[in-house]
Protein backbone atom coordinates (compact mmCIF):
# COMPACT_ATOMS: atom_id res chain seq x y z
CA UNK A 1 0.00 0.00 0.00
CA UNK A 2 2.81 2.69 0.98
CA UNK A 3 4.16 1.71 -2.74
CA UNK A 4 1.29 2.55 -4.61
CA UNK A 5 0.54 5.59 -2.14
CA UNK A 6 4.53 6.47 -3.57
CA UNK A 7 3.58 6.19 -6.84
CA UNK A 8 0.06 8.23 -6.69
CA UNK A 9 2.15 10.94 -5.32
CA UNK A 10 4.54 11.21 -7.71
CA UNK A 11 2.58 10.74 -10.61
CA UNK A 12 -0.35 13.04 -9.41
CA UNK A 13 2.12 15.49 -7.71
CA UNK A 14 -0.07 15.43 -4.74
CA UNK A 15 0.93 14.86 -0.50
CA UNK A 16 -0.51 11.90 1.06
CA UNK A 17 -0.11 10.10 3.88
CA UNK A 18 -1.54 6.69 5.17
CA UNK A 19 -2.19 5.76 8.96
CA UNK A 20 -2.25 2.14 9.64
CA UNK A 21 -3.67 1.13 12.90
CA UNK A 22 -2.22 -2.44 13.67
CA UNK A 23 -4.35 -4.82 15.59
CA UNK A 24 -4.97 -4.64 19.03
CA UNK A 25 -6.52 -1.89 21.47
CA UNK A 26 -3.07 -0.81 23.17
CA UNK A 27 -1.22 -0.37 19.71
CA UNK A 28 -0.47 3.12 18.18
CA UNK A 29 -1.30 3.54 14.94
CA UNK A 30 1.86 3.88 12.45
CA UNK A 31 2.04 7.15 9.83
CA UNK A 32 3.70 7.27 6.85
CA UNK A 33 5.77 9.62 5.39
CA UNK A 34 6.20 10.57 9.27
CA UNK A 35 3.93 10.73 11.72
CA UNK A 36 4.51 14.78 11.56
CA UNK A 37 3.65 15.24 8.11
CA UNK A 38 0.72 13.10 8.55
CA UNK A 39 -0.52 15.51 11.26
CA UNK A 40 0.58 18.41 8.87
CA UNK A 41 -1.69 17.21 6.08
CA UNK A 42 -4.90 16.19 8.40
CA UNK A 43 -4.42 19.90 9.95
CA UNK A 44 -4.58 21.20 6.53
CA UNK A 45 -7.19 18.99 5.39
CA UNK A 46 -9.46 20.51 8.74
CA UNK A 47 -9.00 23.90 7.42
CA UNK A 48 -10.14 23.52 4.02
CA UNK A 49 -13.48 25.24 3.20
CA UNK A 50 -16.49 23.43 3.21
CA UNK A 51 -17.48 23.98 -0.38
CA UNK A 52 -13.67 22.31 -1.51
CA UNK A 53 -14.59 18.88 0.15
CA UNK A 54 -16.27 16.70 -1.84
CA UNK A 55 -17.44 13.07 -1.80
CA UNK A 56 -17.68 10.35 -4.93
CA UNK A 57 -20.84 11.06 -5.20
CA UNK A 58 -21.10 14.75 -5.84
CA UNK A 59 -17.45 14.93 -7.19
CA UNK A 60 -18.68 12.76 -9.95
CA UNK A 61 -21.81 14.92 -10.37
CA UNK A 62 -19.69 17.68 -11.00
CA UNK A 63 -17.79 15.88 -13.76
CA UNK A 64 -20.60 14.56 -15.37
CA UNK A 65 -22.03 18.51 -15.28
CA UNK A 66 -18.66 19.78 -17.51
CA UNK A 67 -18.67 16.60 -19.28
CA UNK A 68 -22.06 17.58 -20.80
CA UNK A 69 -21.66 20.98 -21.15
CA UNK A 70 -18.25 20.44 -22.90
CA UNK A 71 -20.45 17.77 -25.48
CA UNK A 72 -23.29 19.97 -25.88
CA UNK A 73 -20.65 23.43 -27.14
CA UNK A 74 -18.74 21.33 -29.17
CA UNK A 75 -22.09 19.50 -30.91
CA UNK A 76 -23.34 23.61 -31.74
CA UNK A 77 -19.82 23.91 -33.03
CA UNK A 78 -20.33 20.86 -35.39
CA UNK A 79 -23.35 21.66 -36.37
CA UNK A 80 -22.46 25.04 -37.43
CA UNK A 81 -19.47 23.74 -39.26
CA UNK A 82 -21.79 21.58 -40.96
CA UNK A 83 -23.90 24.38 -41.58
CA UNK A 84 -20.52 26.33 -43.10
CA UNK A 85 -19.77 23.24 -45.63
CA UNK A 86 -23.23 23.29 -46.69
CA UNK A 87 -23.05 27.00 -46.89
CA UNK A 88 -19.83 26.83 -49.11
CA UNK A 89 -21.37 23.50 -51.23
CA UNK A 90 -23.96 25.42 -52.90
CA UNK A 91 -21.85 28.89 -53.12
CA UNK A 92 -22.83 30.03 -57.13
CA UNK A 93 -25.49 27.25 -57.89
CA UNK A 94 -29.04 28.22 -58.74
CA UNK A 95 -30.48 25.44 -56.65
CA UNK A 96 -29.60 24.00 -53.09
CA UNK A 97 -28.77 20.40 -53.19
CA UNK A 98 -27.37 17.90 -49.63
CA UNK A 99 -30.01 20.40 -47.61
CA UNK A 100 -32.64 19.15 -45.09
CA UNK A 101 -35.82 21.15 -44.67
CA UNK A 102 -34.92 21.55 -41.28
CA UNK A 103 -31.79 22.74 -41.70
CA UNK A 104 -32.92 25.56 -44.41
CA UNK A 105 -34.00 28.26 -41.59
CA UNK A 106 -30.83 27.70 -39.99
CA UNK A 107 -28.57 27.94 -43.08
CA UNK A 108 -30.67 30.97 -43.69
CA UNK A 109 -29.60 32.60 -40.29
CA UNK A 110 -25.98 31.58 -40.85
CA UNK A 111 -25.92 33.51 -44.41
CA UNK A 112 -27.71 36.04 -42.89
CA UNK A 113 -25.16 36.56 -40.00
CA UNK A 114 -21.83 35.91 -43.04
CA UNK A 115 -23.68 38.64 -45.17
CA UNK A 116 -23.85 41.27 -42.12
CA UNK A 117 -20.29 40.15 -40.87
CA UNK A 118 -18.41 40.76 -44.20
CA UNK A 119 -20.87 44.16 -44.86
CA UNK A 120 -19.17 45.34 -41.51
CA UNK A 121 -15.67 44.32 -42.40
CA UNK A 122 -16.37 46.24 -46.03
CA UNK A 123 -17.30 49.68 -44.23
CA UNK A 124 -14.21 49.01 -41.67
CA UNK A 125 -11.76 48.60 -44.26
CA UNK A 126 -13.29 51.52 -46.60
CA UNK A 127 -14.20 54.12 -44.06
CA UNK A 128 -10.28 55.43 -43.79
CA UNK A 129 -10.10 55.44 -47.32
CA UNK A 130 -13.64 57.25 -48.07
CA UNK A 131 -12.34 61.29 -47.78
CA UNK A 132 -8.93 60.28 -48.77
CA UNK A 133 -7.97 61.72 -45.01
CA UNK A 134 -9.43 64.74 -45.88
CA UNK A 135 -13.48 66.02 -45.93
CA UNK A 136 -14.11 68.07 -48.82
CA UNK A 137 -17.36 70.44 -49.17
Amino acid sequence: MVKKLTELTILCGVEACVVIYPPGSDSYPEAWLSTVAACSLFSEYKTLPANRMVNQESFLEQWIKKVTERLEKLQEENRRKELIQVMFQNLGRKELQNVKKEDLEELGSLIDQNLKDIDERIHALVKPYAYGGKQED
